[in-house]
C-alpha cells in the first residue's frame, strides 16, 4: 500500500528551513504515519538480525507440538508378543488362550499392552487418538480468539506451553485407560493453540517480501521435532517414561525461551498500545543496524499516510498512545462477504489437506519395517517439500502452489489405489504414499502463510484458529480412514487432494499484498489492488 509522507525534508531535531511548517503550537511536530509493513521496508529492515533471532526462538514451539502430537505413534503401538508354549501355533493374538502368551519387554512398553487394547478393545486406540485431535480442534478455536484479544500472541503461547507440560506429565501417571483418555484430550486442547500462536508471532514482525519464505520455514521445526521424537522414543522405551520425556521440553521452553521472545507489534497496535509497538519497532531497527526517525509513527493501515501531530515530551517528539483499541472476532469475518467466502474455502481446504497428511503419516505403522527408522525417514522426506515450496512461493505465488501441491498428492494417491499391496507393487504403493506426503506437506505448510495473508490483524488468529480447527477435524477422521481396508484409504486421500486443488482455484492471490490491520483497511486495499492501485 502506498504511503504519503507528511513532510519530505524534515530534520529529526525540528530545525532547518523555518519557512516549512514543521512546528505547530504547543511544541508539536507533524509526523509521518506509516503502516507496519511500510515501516519495516523503509526504516527497520524486513528480516534482519532481530527477526532471525525472534523467528528461531518462537518456532521452536513447533517442535514441542510435534512431540505432543506424534508421541501416539510410539506410545500406542502394538508391541511384539510370543507364545509361552512351544509347538503351539501363534498366528493371531486373538486366537491364543489367555495366559499362554506374553508381551516381549513387559506390558509397560505401550498403552496397548498395559490397558489390554487388543482384539475387541482395539477400537479404543483409534478413539484416544481421535479425541486428542478433537481437543486440538477446540483449543485452536479458543486460543485463536484469546491471542487476538486479551492474552495476545506471546501470552497465549505461554499459556499453552504451561498446560502442555502439566498435562503431558500427568498423562504418564494415568492409572487406567479412561484417565489416559482424559489427559490426552486435555493435552490436545493445549496443543491445538501452539502452532497457530507460534506461527503468527514468528511471522508478523517480518517484512512482506520475506514473510512467505519465513512462513514456509516454520514447518522445518515441526519435522525436526518428529525426527527428534524417534531418538527420544528409542531411548525411553516405556510409554510412561516417553510422555515425561516429551513434556519436559515444554517446561524448559517456558524458562529458557519465552523470556527472550517479544510480543507482536501488530497486536499492540490494534489493541491501542502504540507506545509498546513503537518500542519494539525501534528495537528491530537498532538490532538490524537501521535508523528509525523519531517523527515516524505507526498507524493502522486505514490511517497511514495522514498528517498528525505527535504530542511531545520535554520539547522532543515521541509517540502518542492510541485512545481506542481496534478489535474483531469471527462474527466480523462472517458478516463480510469477502472474508466469509475466504473462510469457507480456507476451512474446507485445511480439512481435506489434514485427512491426507495425517492419514498417510499414521499409515507408517503398517509398512512392516523398523518403526523408529520409518518415522525418522518420514519426517526427513517432508523437508524437501518445504524447501521447494519456499523457493517457488514468491515466484509462482500462493494460489498456483496450493493447486499444484494438492494435485501432486491427490494423483499419487489415486495411482496408489490402482496397484496391489504385494510383492514389488508394495514398494510402488509405498512410493506413492511418500509422494502423497511430499505434496501435502508442502500444502500444509503453505496454507498457514496463505491463511494469515487472507485476513486482517484484528481477526487473523481467529480465522487461522478456525482453519486449524477444520484441520483437526480432518485429523480426527484420518485414523478411521486408515482402517477401511487395502485400497480404500488411497481412494479417499486421492479424492481429498483433487477436491482441495479445485477449491484453491477460488482463492485470491496474496503475493506482494500487505498484511492488512483492519477489516476496513483490507476492503479499501483490495479495491485499490483491483483498480490497479
Amino acid at each position: 500500500m502506498a504511503t504519503t509522507t507528511a513532510s519530505t525534508n524534515m530534520p529529526e531535531n525540528g530545525s532547518g528551513n523555518l519557512d516549512a511548517p514543521l512546528l505547530s503550537g504547543g511544541g508539536e511536530k507533524k509526523s509521518e504515519r506509516v503502516s507496519i509493513d511500510d515501516m519495516l521496508q523503509k526504516y527497520c529492515g524486513e528480516f534482519g538480525r532481530w527477526q532471525l533471532r525472534h523467528f528461531v526462538l518462537t518456532c521452536l514451539a513447533w517442535a514441542l507440538e510435534a512431540l505432543h502430537t506424534m508421541v501416539m505413534i510410539f506410545a500406542d503401538r502394538e508391541p511384539a508378543w510370543r507364545c509361552l508354549q512351544t509347538g503351539v501355533e501363534c498366528s493371531s493374538l486373538c486366537d491364543v488362550e489367555p495366559g499362554s502368551w506374553e508381551w516381549i519387554g513387559g506390558p509397560g512398553r505401550s498403552t496397548i499392552s498395559e490397558f489390554g487394547l487388543i482384539c475387541g478393545q482395539k477400537y479404543k486406540v483409534g478413539l484416544v487418538q481421535a479425541l486428542f485431535f478433537f481437543g486440538c480442534m477446540i483449543g485452536a478455536g479458543i486460543f485463536g480468539h484469546l491471542s487476538d484479544s486479551s492474552l495476545g500472541r506471546k501470552g497465549s503461547l505461554t499459556a499453552v506451553c504451561i498446560l502442555n507440560g502439566c498435562f503431558g506429565c500427568l498423562t504418564a501417571l494415568s492409572p487406567n485407560y479412561w484417565t489416559y483418555v482424559m489427559f490426552r484430550l486435555l493435552t490436545g486442547f493445549s496443543t491445538g493453540g501452539v502452532g497457530l500462536c507460534a506461527f503468527v508471532l514468528a511471522t508478523e514482525p517480518v517484512g512482506p517480501s520475506m514473510r512467505g519464505v519465513a512462513g514456509m520455514s516454520t514447518f522445518y521445526f515441526f519435522s525436526g521435532g518428529i525426527a527428534a521424537l524417534s531418538g527420544i522414543a528409542y531411548i525411553f522405551q516405556t510409554w510412561r517414561a516417553l510422555y515425561v520425556a516429551t513434556s519436559i521440553p515444554s517446561i524448559m521452553f517456558l524458562f529458557i525461551i519465552i523470556p527472550f521472545v517479544s510480543e507482536s507489534p501488530r497486536w499492540y497496535l490494534i489493541r491501542g498500545k502504540l507506545n509498546r509497538a513503537m518500542t519494539i519497532m525501534r528495537s528491530i531497527a537498532l538490532k538490524n543496524g537501521k535508523h528509525l526517525p523519531r517523527n515516524v509513527v505507526l498507524a493502522l493501515d486505514e490511517e497511514s499516510g495522514s498528517d498528525s501531530p505527535v504530542k511531545s515530551k520535554h520539547g522532543d517528539t515521541t509517540e502518542m498512545e492510541s485512545s481506542n483499541a481496534v478489535s474483531g472476532s469471527l462474527v466480523d469475518v462472517l458478516k463480510t462477504p469477502m472474508t466469509r467466502i475466504r473462510l469457507f474455502l480456507a476451512v474446507t481446504i485445511n480439512f481435506t489437506c489434514s485427512v491426507v497428511y495425517y492419514g498417510l503419516s499414521l499409515n507408517v505403522v503398517n509398512l512392516g519395517t523398523n518403526l523408529y527408522l520409518n518415522v525418522f525417514l518420514n519426517s526427513i522426506a517432508e523437508m524437501p517439500a518445504y524447501l521447494i515450496t519456499a523457493m517457488l512461493l514468491d515466484r509462482l505465488g500462493r494460489k498456483p502452489l496450493a493447486i499444484a501441491t494438492q494435485y501432486v498428492s491427490g494423483i499419487a494417491c489415486i495411482f496408489g489405489c490402482l496397484v496391489s499391496g504385494y510383492g514389488v507393487w508394495k514398494v510402488v504403493r509405498m512410493v506413492c504414499g511418500i509422494i502423497g506426503i511430499f505434496g501435502m506437506a508442502g500444502t500444509y505448510n503453505l496454507l498457514f502463510i496463505y491463511t494469515i495473508e487472507l485476513f486482517p490483524t484484528t481477526v487473523r488468529n481467529a480465522a487461522l484458529g478456525c482453519a486449524t480447527q477444520a484441520a483437526q477435524m480432518g485429523a480426527i477422521l484420518a485414523p478411521f480412514v486408515v482402517v477401511l481396508g487395502d485400497r480404500t484409504p488411497f481412494v479417499v486421500f486421492g479424492a481429498c487432494g483433487v477436491i482441495g486443488g479445485l477449491l484453491a482455484f477460488c482463492l485470491p492471490e496474496t503475493l506482494n499484498k500487505p498484511l492488512y490491520d483492519t477489516m476496513r483497511g483490507m476492503e479499501s486495499g483490495e479495491r485499490a489492488w483491483e483498480n490497479g492501485q
